[in-house]
């Protein structure tokens, strides 16, 4: 696995931990209908926690564990922060490490 692959996985694996201390990870996984939505961030069917656990989160690990070609661009943080803004919540640690996926996966190796 190459560094970049193994420091994304340690990201996600971070954003993961943090919707769980925020109490946002669910145990029930959305309906296949709105799993199916090609809305940007699933808006029009997910909260935005949820497109992160049920959509980003397994994409991405199943792009890490195929070694598949990583996203080029990646701009997740803005929408987290006007998430969280609304949703009145410490957010700090969260939108920090999505800031830092953003970062690794626009920086070109």
């Amino acid at each position: 696995m190459s560094d970049r692959y193994r420091r994304l996985t340690d990201l996600l694996i971070a954003v993961e931990q943090e919707l769980r201390v925020m109490q946002l990870w669910e145990l029930q996984s959305p309906s296949p209908e709105a799993l199916a939505s090609i809305a940007p961030f699933a808006v029009d069917q997910l909260s935005f926690s949820q497109w992160l656990q049920f959509l980003f989160l397994p994409r991405i690990y199943e792009m890490i564990e195929t070694s598949a070609p990583l996203p080029n661009s990646c701009s997740i943080a803005p929408m987290a922060e006007e998430f969280f803004k609304l949703e009145k919540r410490d957010s700090a640690a969260i939108i920090s490490k999505l800031a830092a996926i953003d970062r690794l996966l626009t920086t070109t190796i």
